[in-house]
């Protein structure tokens, strides 16, 4: 990491900025579904609140926020251990390039030294983060993901 990169927990003086980069990020074609600003806004508590199962952290770029992720913990039977589930990485688009998402992949993996599996997922369009995350390490599972959800507005 360089010295002009800093990533650290996020907090509750990052609010604004974190729920605008989440509006951006689930407004965009990098995911399939369009969170309510309710959903946002409790994810965003959760992170910075009592919620042992999901972290948020912050990316600084010369001082100023360049992005952010969020991970949830679990656990695997498959490879029998903790599980992370980066759930978002998303990186303000001046900050690009810059190596700060393989960066915050790698700060999330110090995080959790006892993981035994690290997932994530990218929209299959996404070339650029799917670069990102092949350079980390990451690749295809050969999985089909079924989900089932109920109204997140309840």
């Amino acid at each position: 990491m360089s010295d002009r990169l800093k990533i650290r927990p996020m907090a509750e003086e990052d609010r604004s900025e974190v729920l605008a980069m989440m509006r951006i990020f689930y407004d965009s074609p990098a995911v399939f579904h369009t969170s309510s600003d309710r959903v946002l806004t409790k994810d965003f508590n959760d992170c910075v609140g009592d919620m042992p199962l999901l972290k948020g952290y912050i990316a600084e770029y010369d001082g100023a926020v360049a992005g952010y992720a969020m991970v949830s913990l679990g656990y695997t039977t498959e490879y029998g251990g903790l599980c992370i589930w980066v759930e978002d990485l998303y990186i303000k688009p001046d900050h690009r390039r810059k190596n700060i998402g393989n960066s915050m992949l790698e700060f999330i993996e110090k995080e959790f030294p006892d993981a035994v599996r690290f997932k994530l997922e990218v929209e299959c369009e996404n070339d650029a983060a799917a670069s990102c995350y092949k350079k980390s390490g990451y690749s295809v599972s050969v999985y089909d993901v079924m989900t089932k959800e109920t109204d997140p507005d309840k």
